[in-house]
């Protein structure tokens, strides 16, 4: 039993050090002399998504904090937020739901709405402001991103663009993250 366990041992203080040497090999790989390799630091969802250009999220000064918790009941409901608006039709819902709208002070207009996921019978209006909002003085009209936590879009939703009155409404069918962008 002596010998099993002395072997079992050996055995087992090898599987480290084989998992370190293929580490190694693996992290090691990649061609050299002008050749690609990865980034000197990773590249940020945010950074990717964020700018002034087409396809990309407004810059914008920060608005304040805000939030609003409110009842809404299948006979629909408007909630302002901060310097946003979300208008809830008549039979967008088949029960009473409690919603909240948070506005976190941030560099891009952007909108986190609760529950989460909530899915509408039919679609709501979403108007958001971005007078605080550099445009660079740019007609490119303005939507509504639906975005992941880390601010990367992952659709356009149907957006009216309002450039006077600098403002956009989009059409939203569920609930989750929202921001302006170009």
């Amino acid at each position: 039993m002596n010998f099993f366990g002395n072997r079992l041992s050996v055995r087992h203080s090898w599987i480290p050090l084989a998992l370190l040497a293929s580490m190694t090999a693996v992290v090691g790989c990649g061609e050299r002399d002008g050749g690609p390799m990865a980034p000197a630091r990773p590249i940020t969802a945010l950074e990717a998504s964020f700018g002034n250009s087409p396809g990309g999220l407004l810059r914008c000064r920060p608005l304040a904090y805000d939030s609003v918790t409110q009842m809404v009941t299948p006979a629909g409901g408007v909630l302002r937020v901060s310097k946003h608006v979300l208008s809830i039709p008549a039979k967008a819902l088949g029960h009473p739901v409690r919603i909240t709208l948070v506005v976190p002070p941030d560099s891009v207009n952007r909108i986190q709405m609760q529950p989460e996921g909530l899915v509408f019978e039919t679609s709501v209006e979403l108007t958001m402001s971005y007078v605080n909002c550099n445009t660079d003085a740019s007609t490119d009209p303005k939507q509504i991103a639906y975005t992941d936590d880390s601010l990367t879009i992952l659709e356009y939703e149907p957006s009216v663009d309002d450039f006077h009155g600098k403002k956009v409404t989009g059409q939203l069918t569920h609930f989750s993250q929202y921001a302006v962008s170009w």
